[in-house]
């Protein structure tokens, strides 16, 4: 199995949405990998060298590639094409608009309103995710220390209002992330302070 590739970006292709070909020049050899768009924003230049880990799928008529710009990416991926229903182009998708981090904490806190979000993601779907992979993910979150809740922000059950309603009004997770650190660190709001004390000093903080 190929698993991890460095090479020279030769070109990309877009063939619609969530379907996007990275043409990679490894030592004269031209691999083709299927990438999300959140990874070809962050791709340095044509020409310029990268280093992408992959997952090797192999079907009866064809070999497809997929590419990432981490080793927990091709993980998270693996884990949601496991799953009933779930193929590789919803698990790219699902990545592509949610991100490793805010994907693996809506599937570990069950969060089905969110991963519902991504387009072809229904709710029997995100329920399926959460149902399958949210005790496996806590416990690949924990082993890998990958942090997906702000560690000076409220509790889990709070944080997901919070965030809902920030997303819902256009800011972005980045945003918000950051928003809800800084107000745990600035201010003397509790964890389980509720929900609309939250909301109302993250929006203070964003709106300065």
């Amino acid at each position: 199995m190929i698993g991890f590739l460095r090479g020279t970006i030769l070109g990309t292709q877009k063939l619609g949405v969530n379907r996007i070909i990275l043409c990679l020049d490894v030592q004269g050899v031209g691999y083709d990998l299927l990438i999300t768009t959140r990874l070809l924003n962050a791709l340095p230049p044509v020409a310029e060298p990268v280093a992408l880990f992959t997952h090797l799928q192999v079907r009866d008529d064809q070999l497809l590639l997929y590419g990432f710009g981490s080793a927990p990416e091709r993980d998270l991926f693996r884990q949601l094409i496991s799953v009933s229903g779930v193929g590789p182009q919803l698990g790219l998708a699902l990545l592509d608009s949610l991100g490793l981090s805010e994907l693996v904490q809506a599937i570990v806190s069950g969060n089905t309103r969110r991963l519902s979000r991504t387009p072809g993601v229904g709710t029997k779907t995100a329920e399926r995710l959460a149902l399958e992979l949210k005790t496996k993910l806590a416990a690949w979150r924990d082993q890998t220390g990958l942090v997906t809740t702000p560690a000076a922000g409220p509790i889990v059950a709070i944080q997901e209002d919070v965030e809902m309603t920030l997303l819902a009004l256009g800011y972005t997770a980045q945003e918000i992330r950051q928003a809800l650190e800084a107000v745990g660190q600035s201010t003397a709001l509790a964890k389980n302070a509720d929900a609309e004390a939250w909301l109302r000093e993250t929006i203070t903080w964003l709106s300065q």
